[in-house]
């Protein structure tokens, strides 16, 4: 019975930590580590279409500024940011698209929250709010902009046991919502050199 006695205070354990807290790791956790690689699951809500659209790929992060989402799924493209030039490749469209980022503008993307880039704490309130999951033993917190932005409030889900984001789901002002699921989460890979490169055939169209 002593051996099991402190199962009987895992709840208590859990539900103790404040909104606050949980946003505190998650932040350390982010910031401390200088790579990541994960498989994830991106579906798109339309408030005008009924069905939602599912696409897969695998995502990449070199801090302190690159970050490649690779799909694979349903269609094949890349989306590539290095320091503050964006790519958009569609290799069955043959067209690649380029846009210079402002500083700004890089850091207002919400998915920098998953480089430890913007800061949690200084530009959302949070609050728990559970909401459904096909996940355990996580922590679900609810982001609020302390200024105006294109999403009205953003969930995540974190794992209690690593501190990493394991979805990030986002509603925006005219009832789009947006949901990103991570799994097989690496950090600190040591990438090969041409994982943030783009391999373009000569006859694609160049749009800037």
């Amino acid at each position: 019975m002593k051996n099991i006695s402190w199962l009987l205070f895992l709840p208590i354990l859990v539900f103790s930590q404040t909104a606050e807290d949980i946003t505190l790791k998650t932040e350390a956790k982010l910031r401390s580590f200088r790579s990541l690689q994960a498989d994830f699951k991106q579906v798109y809500h339309s408030s005008t279409v009924s069905s939602p659209l599912e696409e897969e790929g695998k995502l990449y992060v070199q801090k302190p500024g690159w970050m490649k989402w690779e799909y694979r799924k349903p269609e094949k493209k890349i989306f590539l940011i290095k320091d503050n030039l964006y790519r958009e490749y569609y290799a069955e469209e043959k067209q690649l698209v380029e846009k210079t980022f402002s500083d700004e503008e890089n850091e207002a993307e919400v998915l920098s929250l998953l480089a430890g880039k913007r800061g949690i704490l200084e530009n959302y309130s949070v609050e728990l709010s559970p909401f459904p999951t096909e996940n355990s033993n996580v922590f679900q917190i609810k982001l609020t902009p302390l200024i105006e932005e294109a999403d009205t409030f953003i969930l995540l889900e974190i794992d209690a046991k690593t501190w990493l984001i394991k979805k990030v789901v986002s509603f925006d002002w005219t009832g789009n919502k947006q949901e990103f699921h991570f799994s097989r989460i690496e950090i600190n890979k040591n990438f090969p050199k041409n994982t943030f490169e783009l391999d373009i055939p000569a006859d694609v169209e160049i749009i800037k």
